[in-house]
């Protein structure tokens, strides 16, 4: 049985739509394992441990941190910038408050700037790995622990990269399940 001209074109473009709307879907998993693979757009490494070479070059971190449009808390490095051998691990804070008068979950999303550095900046401890949640009026300190792969200074594009600057922003998320009910059931009176 063959379909009609019209219905041929209804079936092709519901095809299409559909292909159109599984590749919007995947496209951000994929984008975001390519970023992670290849250190794309800034994208950092993460590691268990430090590398073991330790060169007698010096690379300068800078620390940067802001917050998504809505989100209460106040986000701060609490260091500017620090320099450190190229190889060696480096611990930073960054601060967090919560000014209001309720629970507020966050999360971090990181970038490395300049890019071609993105690769070579691996993270071994960082708060951005989880969500956050502060408590009303909580100020928190949050490290990274991080290094610069020494691999950099092989590298023909980063390899006169000489300051790395390592930026954070904090979205606010929903409250974990847990954490919302206690949050409702303490805004409850009791009489």
């Amino acid at each position: 049985m063959a379909l009609s001209g019209t219905k041929r074109t209804v079936v092709q473009t519901v095809g299409v739509v559909a292909v159109m709307a599984s590749l919007g879907f995947a496209s951000v998993p994929l984008y975001d394992l390519f970023c992670r693979v290849t250190g794309f757009g800034g994208t950092t490494q993460t590691a268990d441990g430090t590398g073991t070479d330790i060169l007698d070059e010096t690379i300068k971190v800078r620390f940067d941190a802001s917050i998504d449009k809505g989100m209460p808390w106040t986000f701060k490095p609490v260091q500017r910038e620090m320099e450190l051998r190229i190889g060696e691990s480096g611990l930073a804070f960054y601060e967090a408050h919560n000014p209001t008068d309720r629970p507020v979950a966050g999360t971090a999303s990181y970038n490395v700037f300049p890019y071609e550095a993105g690769g070579y900046f691996t993270k071994i401890e960082c708060f951005c790995f989880t969500e956050q949640v502060l408590q009303p009026g909580e100020t928190v300190q949050m490290p990274v622990t991080f290094y610069v792969d020494p691999e950099i200074v092989e590298d023909r594009d980063a390899k006169h990269v000489h300051t790395i600057t390592l930026g954070y922003t904090f979205y606010e998320t929903d409250l974990p399940t847990q954490q919302a009910q206690l949050a409702t059931d303490e805004g409850k009176d009791v009489n």
